[in-house]
């Protein structure tokens, strides 16, 4: 029994020690465990934040280097060479069809500039504005009038938008269309494209005379003779008078007043020929022009009202009070007379030429009339056979500034 008892103490004291070997086992296998994700987490910590400083102190050295002036070693940048813009080339006008609506066009045009003396040589030009329906049709005898004196004038043409230029232009008139507004007889969008051709021609500066023609108009004489004649003179060609009848005080409106009285009203002609001043005058005009908007339709005739009325005003002084172009009111009517090829000879061109006329003091000019009108497209082959010779276009008399053919005039 004691024997028994000794087997079964053995058997009981083995089973302990085989699990205390196996828990002793397990304790270590979990402990190498423990520490090789202890190591790992911490090894991947001082990596990650090894990387972060590495990162961070890249960008901050690229970021000092950014800040440091570069040195001799690094390649100069190309030098682009500056062309100089003179004030001629600052002055240059825009081109003909710019982007400027009215109220732009305006605004830029009255500008000027307050010391009178040019600071470079320049050759002063005469602007004719040819106000048109369409075509432009004596063209061909304008091209003849204007040939050999490119610099001393510009050509301004206010056409109907609607007009597609389906006629063949002259050359001389090619590219000069300006941007165009509807214009109807005796309407006062009629002034605001004589407003709208006289701010395009003031764009250049070097413009010093401003002339309104019809498609339908003529010149009477060659182009040197016009151009002293424009640019001599001191004083402007607007007709201007007072008529007492039903067509001209009886259009008056007294709505106009306190602007425009009855005793200021004034009527003329709607074909002018004006200097600078004046047509800065007219472009910059804020307080005459928006009571004829206003107040002047229907049988007002703004065309016939306004220039008289704002030039008696404001600029009467400087003014002859009659107009370089010759129309025939004889046969009566609202029109003027108009002519045919039938009625075009050498002796009808030599009166228009020869007609005589007085200044307000007086004294005669020996050249009354430049321009004549309304002559119509039957009569151009007729004009292009003898205007040459009567009206004597010599493509070799250029205008010299210190020689210009001199008139008597009251200047």
């Amino acid at each position: 029994m004691t024997e028994k008892m000794k087997g079964s103490n053995n058997q009981y004291q083995s089973i302990p020690i085989s699990k205390i070997f196996k828990i002793q086992l397990h304790f270590i296998n979990f402990l190498t465990y423990l520490l090789v994700l202890v190591f790992g987490l911490t090894l991947g910590i001082i990596i990650s934040f090894y990387l972060k400083e590495c990162t961070f102190s890249l960008q901050f050295t690229q970021l000092s280097l950014s800040s440091l002036p570069r040195t001799q070693h690094l390649s100069p940048p190309i030098a682009v060479k500056q062309e100089r813009v003179g004030l001629k080339d600052f002055l240059k006008p825009p081109p003909i069809m710019h982007d400027m609506d009215d109220e732009e066009l305006l605004w830029r045009a009255s500008m000027t500039a307050k010391i009178a003396e040019y600071p470079f040589e320049r050759v002063p030009k005469v602007a004719f504005m040819f106000l048109t329906r369409g075509a432009v049709f004596l063209a061909p005898l304008w091209e003849q009038f204007f040939k050999g004196h490119e610099v001393y004038y510009s050509i301004y043409v206010h056409s109907n938008p609607s007009y597609n230029g389906s006629h063949p232009e002259s050359p001389v008139f090619h590219g000069r269309r300006i941007p165009s507004k509807e214009v109807e007889w005796g309407n006062v969008n009629m002034i605001e494209a004589e407003r709208r051709l006289l701010s395009n021609a003031l764009l250049d500066i070097s413009n010093q005379r401003f002339v309104l023609i019809s498609e339908s108009c003529i010149p009477l004489f060659n182009f040197s003779t016009i151009y002293s004649y424009l640019i001599n003179s001191t004083q402007n060609y607007v007709m201007s008078y007072d008529d007492p009848s039903s067509v001209g005080r009886g259009r008056y409106n007294i709505q106009m007043l306190p602007e425009v009285s009855l005793n200021e009203w004034r009527k003329g002609s709607q074909w002018f020929e004006i200097d600078r001043e004046l047509a800065l005058g007219v472009v910059s005009d804020r307080i005459y022009f928006p009571v004829f908007q206003e107040y002047c339709k229907g049988s007002c005739y703004a065309d016939e009202h306004y220039l008289p009325t704002l030039v008696s005003i404001k600029f009467g002084e400087g003014n002859s009070n009659r107009s370089l172009t010759w129309v025939d009111w004889s046969r009566g009517g609202p029109h003027p007379a108009h002519f045919l090829r039938s009625d075009v000879n050498v002796k009808f061109l030599e009166r228009l030429r020869s007609k005589k006329c007085k200044y307000n003091n007086g004294e005669s000019t020996n050249a009354c009339f430049l321009f004549a009108r309304k002559f119509l497209p039957s009569t151009l082959s007729k004009l292009l056979k003898i205007a040459p010779k009567v009206m004597q276009f010599e493509h070799y008399d250029r205008p010299n500034k210190h020689k210009l053919l001199s008139f008597k005039q009251n200047i």
